[in-house]
């Protein structure tokens, strides 16, 4: 790997002494944190989409009660709005949950795997597949961007 000119920063390559299996385990272990990373994205959608319906059950439930029926709108407006989405819980305390646990513990060792191991380098696998994969001195598959070379 080169360590200057075209190729990758100093930050995108591997310390002198690190293996492959390592540069994979890390690999590996940053893909499984951008999948949660994903999964979080997912929760906060959830947590604002719940919240939207919530508020549009106000809504629905005047429309039915100015359309002569009051019963459907009382338990609309007395048994779901408001409701806790899983027992003693409203969307946001499920996702300050996952992000006090979890997620937070997940980051935790991403960064301490990574500071132990590799100096805190981030996408060491991605930053050796990409000079294995670009074409050197092409435009478009240069290693960094040009005012850094």
């Amino acid at each position: 790997m080169g360590q200057h000119g075209d190729g990758p920063d100093a930050e995108h390559r591997r310390p002198a002494g690190v293996s492959d299996e390592t540069v994979a385990a890390l690999g590996k272990l940053s893909e499984a944190l951008e999948t949660v990373e994903r999964a979080r994205g997912h929760l906060y959608a959830l947590h604002q989409m719940v919240g939207h319906a919530d508020l549009m059950l106000d809504d629905a439930a005047r429309r039915f009660r100015d359309a002569g029926h009051p019963g459907i709108a009382d338990r609309i407006s007395e048994e779901l709005l408001g409701r806790n989405v899983i027992a003693g819980r409203w969307t946001f305390q499920i996702v300050e949950d996952f992000d006090d646990g979890y997620y937070a513990l997940f980051r935790e060792l991403d960064r301490h795997a990574r500071d132990e191991l590799v100096g805190g380098r981030r996408h060491l696998y991605e930053a050796e597949m990409k000079e294995r994969r670009r074409t050197r001195g092409r435009p478009g598959h240069e290693a960094r961007p040009t005012d850094e070379v």
